[in-house]
């Protein structure tokens, strides 16, 4: 193979294809009722949903939806508000109200079409009583430097929202509801994409604690307070209040990481799916991959999607997929068959502007070519800077979608 890094950013381009839902969003959109069509949203991909579902919607409609910075697209009758991820700010304090309100007063003939992605659980930041904004985007900024799975991290935060947990859609009763969700939670449960503001889970205030005690969480006395109170309990999947709901899930990880085997055979390769699912320490992940990638018999491509979690211990830029390659890399330095991408198909690895980036036996050479020290800064947690080095970042920009990431391992 002459480019093996043109190959794997071919299949990454085909895995976020296959996760762009606009163009098959049709079959997926309820019949038109006897009342209003309001349509609510928030996430990363929720922008471009909103598009999909104004071109293909037969009637009158009118809705808010809410996206990262640099995420809108343009919408004639579904307002898009833009605000901040990964940390909350004002913008999505606002946003969130706005939507509560849009759904507010419907009736029975009314439709709420709810556009979730993932993402939508920093863009909605909607402190209970007695907690403030301030308090929710410190319990943001810890959570995601615990290194908890994102499954946990929203157990919590539904338990401290007046909008997440199914809250939404109480609020939407008695209209009918159809949620349409792009997953990027592992296993694809609905309840956790955004922390489920339209869709209920049975976690309770207890294994919110649970989960405090066992990632040794130094949260805010309001939150403290208010998961202490009985206010904190969610609503359970039982409430009246949720039934006739429909969920779809209508784009996922397995979908994304199908059409990359598809096009990978194509050209002839042996691929294996390792799982769709994957969470835990970037590096730790890295470690499990290089092994495996070191004692095949090439050519092979191995694929894996999934949430990888990062603990912050350094003061460094990048993200899960930058850590991930950064690791994988040390463990196949000077290895020249084995080249690896590793992106979110959202466009935004962590808190850079990355997708992620490429790693081969030789980016540690490059790095230190360029005057940096690789395991001082994978000790940072400075795996963007140190790809930056290299020359191993993939930029993108916003994608549209949002399934997680992709991890594709060419040996040869």
């Amino acid at each position: 193979m002459d480019n093996p890094r043109a190959f794997l950013k071919a299949l990454f381009d085909a895995a976020v294809e296959a996760a762009l839902p606009q163009a098959d969003i049709a079959r997926f959109l309820p019949a038109k009722p006897k009342g209003r069509t309001v349509v609510v949203g928030a996430g990363k991909g929720a922008a471009q949903l909103a598009q999909a579902v104004e071109k293909a919607w037969d009637g009158p409609l009118s809705g808010v939806v809410v996206t990262r910075y640099g995420y809108g697209a343009a919408c004639s009758r579904i307002e898009i508000i833009e605000a901040a991820h990964p940390v909350p700010d004002a913008a999505g304090q606002v946003a969130a109200r706005r939507l509560l309100a849009a759904v507010a007063g419907l009736g029975p003939d009314d439709l709420v079409i709810a556009l979730i992605t993932g993402g939508g659980s920093a863009l909605l930041p909607c402190p209970p009583e007695g907690v403030g904004l301030d308090d929710e985007i410190a319990l943001n900024e810890i959570l995601l430097a615990s290194g908890a799975p994102i499954s946990a991290m929203n157990t919590l935060r539904k338990h401290v929202s007046k909008i997440k947990g199914g809250r939404l859609a109480l609020a939407a009763a008695p209209a009918k509801l159809v949620s349409l969700i792009v997953s990027d939670i592992p296993g694809d449960n609905p309840a956790f994409v955004a922390s489920g503001p339209t869709v209920p889970d049975g976690a309770n205030v207890q294994d919110a604690l649970e989960m405090v005690a066992q990632y040794n969480l130094a949260l805010p006395p309001a939150i403290m307070a208010h998961l202490h109170s009985g206010a904190a309990t969610a609503p359970r999947p039982d409430h009246p209040g949720f039934a006739g709901n429909e969920v779809h899930i209508i784009a996922s990880a397995d979908v994304s990481l199908r059409a990359a085997k598809r096009l990978a055979e194509k050209q002839g390769l042996k691929v294996q799916i390792l799982s769709d699912a994957l969470e835990g320490e970037a590096r730790e992940i890295a470690k499990m991959h290089a092994a495996m990638a070191k004692y095949q018999q090439g050519p092979l491509l191995l694929l894996s999607g999934g949430e990888l979690t990062v603990t912050l211990k350094g003061k460094g830029k990048g993200g899960p997929n930058s850590e991930f390659l950064l690791a994988f890399a040390q463990e196949i330095e000077g290895l020249d068959n084995i080249h690896a991408l590793s992106g979110d198909t959202d466009g935004i690895d962590g808190s850079e502007d990355n997708a992620g980036g490429f790693a081969d036996g030789g980016t540690q050479m490059r790095i230190r070519a360029n005057g940096g020290a690789p395991a001082a800064l994978l000790a940072d947690n400075d795996a963007w800077s140190a790809l930056n080095l290299a020359g191993d970042l993939l930029v993108t920009g916003p994608t549209g979608t949002n399934v997680n990431d992709l991890r594709a391992i060419l040996i040869l």
